[in-house]
């Protein structure tokens, strides 16, 4: 084959209709990088592992993939013998794909970018994707975005608050509406089901809505603050649109998906079929990208890919809270949620996984202001029950955005005092 049909380099290849993905890849000492690469370029668009009849150079020029570049991790450009060598070499393949073959086709994208292993036989991690512009524009985005949320919560400029109903499940819509009101009467943003609640016939999702938005109209009397409640829609895709409209003639401003258990291609067209904001949950998103030799870095699984599909809020994990995310992927994942991004919208990250008053000011430093902080136990478990909880948060953040210590903010806060175990550093 001859090399200008197979490679290509990368300053010919980004103002064409291909999409770039880049590969970490650990071949055994010995093995040839450049055979490895083809096998992908080749198997995962127009042929197999052997040659096939009916491949024409029609086909190889128009819809092959092509090599981009190999970087080799260990950047020496001399030969060592394998006995000098470690066990395995490691290299960045980039590898680029026509998208004429799968189009606005999330599955078939995926597909492409990693379902033929066994074929190619290698293990190979998606860590970046680059989508050229022709691409981007037929995926639909945030419809909302960082603006729209901001505008529907009436919060201009700090963190948005969220917190959800604790416990999971088990109880019905008057119970849940009870620790919603209690919840709301500390002033919060934003309160939603638990991911583990959908519709269940003890706590169906329109009784719920309308009992959940009784208590957020009863409190709103009291404070004068409005809290916008989040039901979670997700289910069997055939049932995903039915809940989405049962939730809007209900009174649902928002909905939440869990688009690691639907499906992405579900999400989008959850996005392009409903008029209300939506927020991604990732739970069960793990094995997508926890393999260091497979699946995808979590900063696309987290970030760019429920961005471009329409999520205007997506649920992050963070360092803080125990789940040993690298800050690098996280940090990475917030920038493929905000950063700009061709005319897609920005969504908003929501922060959760153990947050408590003592992570606000770190995670503002980190992210900024446009974010959404996501605290479950911390303001359901508050001694002083959880519109204390509540006022404990709003304190932290007050004390983060004014530069003051929570030390000196619990002097004239009485639930953040109760709290100190939770957010105290220890010297």
């Amino acid at each position: 084959m001859e090399n200008h049909v197979l490679f290509s380099l990368s300053e010919s290849i980004v103002s064409k209709d291909f999409c770039i993905a880049s590969y970490y890849v650990s071949l055994p000492p010995g093995s040839d990088p450049y055979e490895k690469a083809k096998n992908i370029a080749v198997g995962q668009t127009i042929g197999t592992w052997i040659p096939v009849p009916g491949i024409t150079d029609d086909m190889r020029r128009n819809y092959m993939g092509r090599i981009i570049n190999i970087y080799d991790l260990e950047p020496d450009d001399l030969n060592r013998s394998i006995s000098d060598q470690s066990e395995f070499q490691h290299y960045i393949f980039q590898i680029a794909y026509p998208t004429a073959n799968f189009e606005d086709s999330i599955p078939l994208l995926l597909t492409t970018l990693l379902g033929n292993d066994a074929s190619t036989s290698i293990q190979a991690k998606l860590i970046d994707l680059y989508l050229p512009p022709q691409m981007l524009s037929r995926f639909p985005g945030p419809a909302y975005g960082v603006d729209g949320i901001r505008a529907l919560c009436k919060v201009e400029k700090r963190p948005i608050l969220l917190n959800m109903i604790k416990p999971c499940t088990g109880f019905t819509p008057d119970v849940g509406a009870r620790i919603f009101y209690d919840t709301a009467l500390g002033g919060i943003d934003l309160i939603k089901d638990d991911e583990l609640l959908g519709n269940p016939s003890y706590c169906p999702l329109a009784e719920r809505i309308r009992a959940y938005n009784q208590a957020s109209r009863a409190a709103f009397e009291k404070t004068g603050k409005e809290t916008i409640y989040i039901p979670n829609i997700t289910d069997h895709v055939s049932r995903l649109l039915d809940h989405a409209k049962t939730a809007q003639e209900a009174g649902a401003r928002i909905v939440m998906v869990n688009f690691a258990a639907v499906g992405f291609s579900a999400l989008q067209m959850l996005r392009e079929q409903t008029e209300l904001p939506i927020m991604g949950h990732y739970a069960g998103a793990g094995p997508y990208y926890e393999g260091p030799l497979s699946g995808v870095a979590s900063n696309l699984i987290l970030g760019k890919l429920p961005r471009l599909l329409g999520t205007d809020i997506v649920m992050i994990n963070t360092p803080y809270g125990g789940y040993p995310i690298k800050r690098s992927r996280y940090l990475r994942t917030v920038q493929e949620l905000t950063l700009s991004l061709s005319d897609i919208r920005p969504a908003l990250p929501s922060c959760g996984g153990g947050v408590n008053p003592g992570m606000v000011e770190t995670l503002i430093d980190d992210l900024g202001h446009d974010i959404i902080l996501a605290p479950g136990g911390a303001i359901q478990g508050h001694p002083l029950g959880s519109r204390a909880g509540v006022r404990a948060m709003f304190a932290a953040i007050e004390a983060a955005l004014n530069k003051v210590s929570l030390e000196e903010a619990a002097r004239t806060c009485p639930e953040l005092k109760a709290i100190e175990h939770l957010w105290r550093k220890e010297a």
